[in-house]
């Protein structure tokens, strides 16, 4: 029994001496005396940034109204959503363009002069998609003059076929960064660059064009004795980030 597993032993050790042995050859050269030599490569993180002119924006605004009772808030709500909606739609814009951002009505805290008053307020927030961003203005004035309370945000931005033309510029922008960037590094590692082993996108994203209060400008006339709203514009940007892995050898 002694020497059955005595041999069973010596079998195991060189069995796993055998594949310790594999394991070396895998790292280094391909024959006995062949120098050992590791894969070189360069890592790099770039960003590529490309901007175009919008080509739609959304604008947010908001009617307001006050009662002593909620359910006063609420017809004046939905009397006001009517014109506001029949407005805009007959200026041209289609249903889907209006939408809804947020409906709140509530109780307003007591006033120190006349704590038993009770007062409920409430909003109707709406944004409106325009595709023709040179109409911005005019609908800013078709819903004031509707009821609007607020004209709380104007944003122009990207649609999504323009938006995916921008980023194509992004990438190819951040690539020729990673380019240069593994360059580099290479000629500061007395390394010459072969070619990418593997490539990706990191983080992406789109920043729109956002219009301050004091970018809101009355400008000319609107042909019925008041000043028609002008909006400034500016580019929208979009970035994008790129993971490249190149190889490298002795230059």
């Amino acid at each position: 029994m002694n020497r059955k597993l005595g041999a069973i032993v010596g079998v195991v050790a060189l069995v796993a001496l055998a594949g310790c042995s594999g394991l070396v050859g895998s790292t280094g050269g391909s024959g006995v005396g062949d120098e050992t030599e590791l894969d070189r490569s360069i890592e790099v993180t770039a960003d590529g940034e490309a901007t175009a002119e919008p080509d739609r924006a959304t604008v947010s605004v908001a009617v307001t109204a006050t009662g002593s009772d909620p359910q006063t808030v609420r017809d004046d709500l939905t009397a006001s959503d009517g014109e506001l909606r029949s407005a805009l739609t007959d200026w041209g814009l289609d249903e889907d363009d209006i939408r809804t951002e947020r409906y709140d009505v509530h109780e307003t805290r007591p006033s120190r002069e006349d704590p038993e008053h009770t007062e409920y307020e409430g909003v109707h927030q709406y944004e409106i998609a325009i595709d023709d961003v040179d109409a911005v203005g005019e609908v800013i004035d078709v819903a004031v003059d509707a009821g609007a309370d607020e004209v709380q945000r104007i944003q122009f931005g990207l649609s999504e076929e323009r938006e995916r033309e921008v980023r194509e510029t992004a990438i190819e922008n951040a690539m020729e960064n990673a380019d240069a960037d593994a360059d580099v590094l290479a000629g500061s590692s007395d390394l010459t660059v072969e070619g990418a082993y593997t490539i990706s996108t990191g983080g992406s994203g789109v920043s729109p064009y956002r219009v301050s209060d004091a970018a809101m400008l009355a400008e000319g006339d609107d042909g019925a004795g008041g000043a028609a709203t002008g909006i400034e514009t500016g580019d929208v940007s979009v970035r994008v980030t790129v993971n490249v892995v190149y190889e490298a050898q002795r230059a």
